[in-house]
């Protein structure tokens, strides 16, 4: 007469409930993201007092100059010179970009510096005015 041990432990695991949550997360994100939508608005004053290594400037008047480093450029080229000073850095890691808008240059201009940096794969930061 031979005894089975019926002891054995089960290593199953069921999906069933993951994927539910899962799928549940997937709507949510394809429903709130269709709601993100960025306006115009001119930059604000900031509170901040958070101080960051710069190594590109990209500056904007109101009146539609654009200056890299302080060198006067235009818009169709700031890609092409964003890119030599790119590099002329160590390493690409260390390029940091900074954006000066003057008050009241529409946020698209800025959006599209943005874009730009991001691009080449580079940190972006906007440069605010301190409050008093």
């Amino acid at each position: 007469m031979g005894l089975k041990n019926q002891s054995k432990v089960s290593a199953e695991f069921s999906m069933s409930s993951l994927t539910d949550i899962i799928f549940l997360l997937l709507i949510f994100f394809m429903l709130t993201s269709s709601l993100v939508k960025i306006d115009p608005f001119d930059l604000p004053i900031s509170d901040s007092k958070t101080v960051a290594p710069v190594s590109v400037v990209v500056s904007i008047d109101k009146s539609g100059k654009w200056k890299l480093n302080g060198e006067t450029i235009k818009k169709a080229a700031l890609p092409a010179g964003l890119k030599i000073k790119i590099r002329e850095a160590k390493k690409k890691e260390d390029v940091t970009l900074t954006i000066v808008a003057e008050t009241g240059v529409p946020f698209t201009k800025v959006e599209d510096v943005m874009k730009l940096a991001a691009e080449n794969r580079i940190k972006a930061m906007i440069a605010t005015q301190p409050s008093s």
